[in-house]
């Protein structure tokens, strides 16, 4: 063999292209971060927008690409929200929006006519565990609710705190990875959190939330819920305001629980807050939520020290009061968990006319994941199935794709006819009801945050707030959870803490220095929670020898 063909034969086995292809690009190393194509990732913060308020456009293809391949990470279980329940039950709406006809603010249904009554269905979950995890978990929960109006399904999905970790959606995929267990070893560790947290200090309000008793909802009854992100609402007139939505429970109130409340109950019941719901609408207590909205001029509000559109953020109650627009009693429980409860799918994109997106960029972001997860999790048509079908007529030209139930011609159509438009007596579009909202935009598209981040000035005030004692809960639970990541890790918590409340970073130092000074005896490297290390060993004391059988 001549020596060219010798370096062919090398080059295919090295390959060139192939596994062991090493080569980088113009300004890449070892280190660099690609996408799947092999494309350098320049900026893994920002997607692609119009401004940097937003919108975003579909070409972001590092983010669709990176989404997509998060939303198809598990199967059949939900990549995140996998532990959860739910129950039937009905909207109520009140016909005004507080004093003021809702009327003036948009023209959705479901709102009209007060004591006006829509089916809903609600689904409330874990976020990070999985689907037989304890319910005792530190941990947002989902609060999600379809409602089956009469012009089509509406999902309102959020969770049970009012603000998130992140407000750029291509984060989504790295702080789940970093909130779920090791991929070497599937242990959750708190040192991979505080990792991705010291790291993006928008998520510092979410986290004084969390690991505060707020963290620890008692059970799905007796907690509040919010939308999270910021919508609109359009009225006839094609005008809009930005809204924002929350779940405030009524006659059963709000409860939370402590670490060591939450511990006890764990040690007994890994589905208590499953079972509590259950058995409160069988006995007939049924929980009620009002709901209620904040009312938003859409502009950019230059008054305000922060941007509206940014989830990481409140809207301050005095200026931005809560205002009642109706009322949700769940008081059916399901008849099959797995054909109701797990095979639910809810899009923050199904919406119905006169409720609208504003350019809040995890919302948009949601909007594409979120359905596709359905589409990937359930299947193609899984809007056809019981629970997610809308219950009014529905007529496509969409065919085919795994589990076809159905087609969705109604009857005086003819059958020939999928596509439009057409001559030959197909589907024709709807008749446009009301002014479509236009909204102007004219600004560069570029990859860039937003200008008002104000990282710690909502943290600091909500630490505040606080009462004694959930300040000392939420000190505690920090210290726990840090105690055991690394040095420079807790350095820059205990930087982003007293940026937000002089107070709060030197309790939290004080804390770590006490607990480094306790554990100073111990030559072992703790990966999870001291008091979980503790646990593993005391299991391996404790355990009963016995003869093999």
């Amino acid at each position: 063999m001549d020596n060219k063909n010798e370096e062919t034969l090398n080059t295919s086995i090295e390959g060139v292209g192939g596994p062991n292809d090493h080569r980088t690009g113009t300004g890449e190393t070892e280190e660099s971060l690609t996408n799947r194509q092999g494309h350098p990732v320049t900026d893994n913060q920002n997607i692609r927008t119009v401004g940097n308020r937003g919108p975003a456009t579909l070409e972001n293809y590092d983010y669709i690409e990176k989404i997509s391949h998060f939303d198809r990470e598990r199967i059949p279980e939900r990549v995140v929200h996998a532990r959860g329940a739910g129950a039937h039950g009905y909207f109520e709406t009140y016909g005004k929006v507080g004093d003021e006809p809702v009327s003036k603010y948009t023209r959705a249904k479901v709102f009209h006519e007060p004591g006006k009554r829509t089916p809903v269905f609600a689904r409330f979950s874990t976020v990070a565990g999985a689907k037989e995890s304890p319910e005792t978990a530190r941990d947002p929960r989902g609060f999600a609710v379809k409602f089956y109006t009469e012009d089509g399904n509406w999902d309102l999905v959020g969770n049970n705190l009012k603000i998130f970790f992140i407000r750029d959606p291509l984060k989504f995929p790295d702080m789940i990875h970093a909130f779920k267990p090791d991929p070497v070893s599937n242990i959750q560790y708190p040192e991979r959190m505080f990792d991705f947290v010291a790291g993006s200090p928008e998520s510092l309000h979410m986290i004084t939330f969390l690991f505060s008793p707020w963290g620890i909802p008692a059970n799905y009854r007796q907690m509040q819920g919010s939308g999270v992100n910021t919508y609109k609402w359009v009225n006839q007139d094609g005008e809009a305001v930005l809204v924002k939505y929350h779940w405030e429970p009524l006659s059963q109130g709000i409860r939370n629980l402590t670490q060591k409340e939450a511990e006890e109950i764990q040690a007994e019941n890994t589905s208590h807050a499953t079972q509590d719901l259950y058995e409160a609408i069988e006995r007939g207590d049924f929980p009620e939520w009002e709901l209620c909205i904040q009312i938003m001029s859409d502009d950019e509000h230059p008054e305000l020290d922060f941007d509206p559109l940014d989830d990481t953020k409140l809207w301050p109650t005095d200026k931005f009061p809560f205002l009642p627009v109706g009322k949700m009693v769940l008081n059916k429980n399901p008849e099959n968990y797995f054909a109701e409860v797990e095979q639910a799918a809810f899009g923050t994109g199904v919406l119905v006319d006169g409720l609208d997106f504003s350019d809040d960029k995890m919302l948009q972001g949601r909007t594409f994941s979120y359905s596709d997860t359905q589409r990937y999790r359930v299947g193609a048509n899984y809007l056809q199935l019981p629970i997610n079908a809308p219950k009014k007529r529905v007529a496509t030209n969409q065919r085919d794709g795994q589990s076809t139930y159905y087609v969705d011609t109604p009857s005086g159509r003819n059958p020939h006819v999928n596509y439009e438009p057409s001559v030959l007596d197909g589907l024709q579009e709807s008749k446009q009801v009301g002014k479509v909202h236009e909204p102007h935009y004219n600004d560069k598209l570029v990859r860039e945050p937003i200008e008002r981040t104000n990282h710690y000035g909502q943290v600091g005030e909500t630490y505040r707030q606080f009462e004694e004692w959930e300040r000392e809960e939420l000190i505690s639970n920090l210290v726990a959870a840090l105690e055991v990541s690394h040095e420079k890790i807790q350095e820059k918590m205990i930087e982003h803490f007293t940026k937000a409340d002089s107070d709060y970073g030197r309790r939290v130092s004080e804390g770590l220095a006490k607990a480094k000074e306790a554990n100073k005896n111990q030559n072992k490297k703790h990966t999870t929670t001291v008091k979980a290390q503790k646990a593993m060993y005391s299991a391996q004391r404790k355990g009963h020898k016995a003869d093999p059988y």
